[in-house]
């Protein structure tokens, strides 16, 4: 009889407002994290492996450096390129990309986190993204000069954060009307695209004349 009972509680949800396809929508996120974490650590490789080449020789020419406006080289020279503590950039985003690619496999494995989890992992993608934004200044309106491979984690980082953030908006996670919770999975992509658009907008503007004179 207490058995049954047991069972009873268990099998009751604890979240009724819990969607019912909550396997689903974990392992769709745990498939863009793979991508998006799996794309941004490799990028951080390549750029942690030039960054240890300039340390080396100073005048080593990056796999990126393509003209004076695409030039990890430059970037990877100033100030900004080691913003914590004098710690290069791409060795945060080692660190970074492979926890977030270990809780994407994690998820396609079956596993469920906590509700704190998610929340670090929503504090953690959100800082990402400003950290995306401090960088898209620095380069834009003080370098001058862009990283290809930097730009290439701007874009993987967006969509992680918008997807990480509809994931907690569909579960319940982040509170919000019934309305916008199941209008959420619907916006997500133009919610990147706006995204995109302002920050790769911006730059294009930005440099204009200087994209003009490379290719007149």
């Amino acid at each position: 009889m207490a058995t049954k009972s047991l069972d009873t509680i268990e099998d009751t949800p604890q979240n009724t407002s819990e969607p019912k396809d909550r396997v689903g929508i974990d392992r769709n996120l745990g498939w863009w994290l793979v991508i998006t974490a799996g794309i941004s650590l490799i990028s951080s490789l390549i750029l942690s492996y030039e960054r240890m080449a300039l340390y080396i020789d100073a005048g080593h020419s990056s796999v990126c450096d393509i003209n004076a406006l695409l030039n990890c080289g430059t970037v990877m020279r100033t100030p900004q390129a080691a913003t914590f503590f004098g710690f290069p950039n791409p060795f945060v985003g080692l660190m970074a990309y492979t926890a977030l690619l270990t809780v994407g496999v994690a998820m396609l494995a079956g596993a469920r986190f906590k509700p704190w989890f998610w929340w670090c992992v929503q504090a953690g993608v959100t800082f990402a993204l400003g950290f995306v934004v401090y960088l898209w200044f620095q380069t834009t309106f003080i370098i001058g000069a862009l990283c290809l491979f930097c730009m290439i984690v701007w874009i993987m980082t967006v969509i992680m954060l918008v997807k990480v953030s509809v994931r907690n908006i569909q579960t319940g996670l982040i509170r919000l009307p019934e309305t916008l919770r199941d209008a959420s999975k619907n916006w997500e992509w133009f919610t990147i695209s706006i995204l995109l658009l302002i920050i790769f907008g911006t730059v294009l503007i930005h440099f204009m004349s200087v994209i003009v004179q490379l290719f007149a």
